[in-house]
């Protein structure tokens, strides 16, 4: 899931006054999982989720208050009505919301937590939260990167829940840890381990690239554009990119650092560029090369490959082509919904064959 606190800077620095809602513990049913955000604005929701309906507006109306009052929040919300006439939440369980009325308290955490997500380093966010009442509450984070999580947890914050922050960075899942201070109080640890998404890198910024950037967005990527054209790669047609690269996109993408969580869809505006860039990355290990064109085109390709001494059939048969899953897609939409279709469907067997060799 893509996390809102990268977002949370920007939204900050429009200098409007906003509140970080997010779910921090489930029971039972509920529309959302536990670290499931949403910012709220004087004027309503701007960003995030908490799942919509009865519990997203009771939020909203929650946020408004905090916001005017300045104190923030933590609170439990039922979903355990019986009438479906009536307006009352019925999914069976409850949820316990942690509302920020001051994120920009937590700036710099943020910041710090936006950068290691870049530099593709996992962490743990660790919000503490003190005086838990219907008067407010008192919050405190801390991003604990994963290279420094030794030294960091050793502080006398965190001390108490060294073991707990290892397992929720193990589990890959939140954790609310409940605990008392000295004089008794109610102290709550949210812990939310956070990870760099997947990496999707679009060669090429015509209607086709454009369309994959904002599924690719959409779909918990992140995403990369490349393309030798500004006009094309610009940030006013690519929205929803997390990096727009301008220049040769044979050599910027044989500049890209590719892992194995990296999905390459080759979409320039002509074979020969689209062959160029299939060859700066075909021995990479990504775990997805896909190239837009007939099968004809790369039979053709895939020979060439072979005879030049670029690549080997086993490692040119990793390539997806013709691109994308078999729709039966004609427009440009449709064409980019076979690809995000087929990015998900090669994620989601790579994610499987993780949890599978984990155990």
């Amino acid at each position: 899931m893509k996390s809102l606190y990268s977002g949370v800077g920007r939204w900050l620095e429009q200098r409007e006054p906003i509140a970080l809602a997010t779910i921090v513990e489930t029971r039972g049913s509920a529309p959302q999982v536990a670290g499931a955000s949403a910012l709220f604005s004087r004027k309503g929701l701007v960003g995030g989720t908490l799942g919509g309906g009865l519990v997203e507006v009771d939020a909203q109306k929650r946020a408004y208050r905090c916001l005017r009052q300045g104190r923030s929040l933590y609170y439990q919300f039922e979903l355990k009505g019986g009438d479906l006439t009536a307006e009352e939440a019925i999914c069976g369980g409850s949820v316990s919301i942690l509302i920020d009325a001051s994120p920009l308290n937590h700036l710099r955490t943020f910041k710090l937590l936006k950068k290691s997500l870049l530099s593709r380093q996992a962490g743990v966010l660790v919000s503490k939260i003190i005086e838990v009442s219907p008067q407010g509450s008192s919050i405190s984070r801390r991003w604990l990167e994963d290279k420094a999580a030794a030294k960091s947890v050793a502080d006398k914050d965190f001390r108490s829940i060294e073991k707990e922050i290892r397992d929720a960075r193990r589990g890959r899942k939140p954790r609310l840890i409940k605990s008392k201070d000295r004089g008794r109080q109610e102290i709550l640890f949210f812990l939310e381990p956070l990870f760099p998404l997947p990496q999707l890198v679009i060669a090429g910024a015509g209607h086709i690239g454009q369309a994959v950037a904002h599924l690719g967005s959409l779909l918990d990527f992140a995403v990369t554009v490349i393309d030798d054209r500004a006009e094309f790669a610009s940030r006013e047609r690519l929205p929803e990119a997390d990096a727009i690269i301008v220049g040769d996109i044979a050599k910027a993408m044989a500049d890209f650092p590719i892992a194995s969580d990296t999905y390459i869809v080759i979409v320039t505006r002509g074979h020969r560029q689209d062959a160029e860039v299939l060859r700066a990355c075909i021995r990479s290990p990504a775990d997805y090369i896909g190239m837009i064109g007939s099968r004809r085109k790369l039979f053709l390709t895939r020979q060439k490959f072979i005879d030049e001494g670029w690549a080997t059939g086993p490692q040119f048969d990793r390539v997806h082509g013709p691109i994308g899953l078999a729709i039966g897609s004609t427009t440009v939409a449709e064409i980019a919904i076979s690809i995000a279709a087929e990015l998900v469907l090669v994620r989601s067997r790579a994610e499987k064959a993780t949890k599978v060799s984990q155990k």
